[in-house]
């Protein structure tokens, strides 16, 4: 008999809009590893994305309404920014604002990977937990991580080659799996 397996979708989202990104390349590879139990999806759509503007029809946008089904799709959001002036990027900070009248992230199991060095990174990751929690995500932290990506440990591939980053990027995918499969459990029994 078949046992059915419960596949966990993730989008991906990276702060950064700079060509070799260690955040992007951190994604691409946790892409890259992501165990068949998982399906993940690279968000690219960061650029596009206009400026927000309070009471604005979100579905005039084409750019917002991706967005929005991106997120629709996703079980759960894992995401990795640089920091900018000791906050999050101006374009990631855009795009959560998209979510904040939409309810898109309520209640979204989310998580992010910090690949900046230790010391580094820690005004972005304040602001994200902020704004993460005002918009009612549900922050995993059992899948938030410090991983630090060099620019030299990226390979010509795109992707972090260090086993250390895999190895801390299989387990926030794990916790946050685990979350997910954990939310869908408890929602069955309600």
């Amino acid at each position: 008999m078949l046992v059915a397996l419960h596949v966990t979708r993730i989008l991906l989202i990276s702060g950064s809009t700079r060509d070799g990104s260690t955040n992007t390349a951190a994604l691409r590879t946790v892409h890259a590893i992501a165990p068949d139990s998982v399906e993940t999806r690279c968000y690219t759509g960061l650029l596009e994305l206009p400026a927000f503007v309070p009471g604005a029809d979100p579905a005039a946008y084409p750019a917002v309404v991706d967005l929005r089904n991106d997120l629709a799709w996703a079980d759960a959001v894992l995401i990795s920014t640089p920091e900018y002036a000791g906050t999050l990027p101006g374009s990631l900070k855009n795009l959560l604002d998209w979510t904040v009248g939409t309810a898109d992230l309520h209640e979204k199991p989310t998580a992010w990977l910090t690949v900046a060095a230790p010391g580094r990174g820690d005004g972005a990751t304040a602001t994200l937990s902020s704004v993460l929690g005002y918009v009612g995500a549900d922050i995993v932290t059992t899948a938030c991580a410090r991983l630090p990506v060099l620019s030299a440990g990226i390979g010509d591939d795109g992707l972090v080659a260090a086993q250390g980053f895999r190895d801390g990027a299989r387990q926030a995918l794990d916790a946050l799996m685990r979350h997910v499969e954990k939310t869908r459990t408890g929602a069955a029994g309600n």
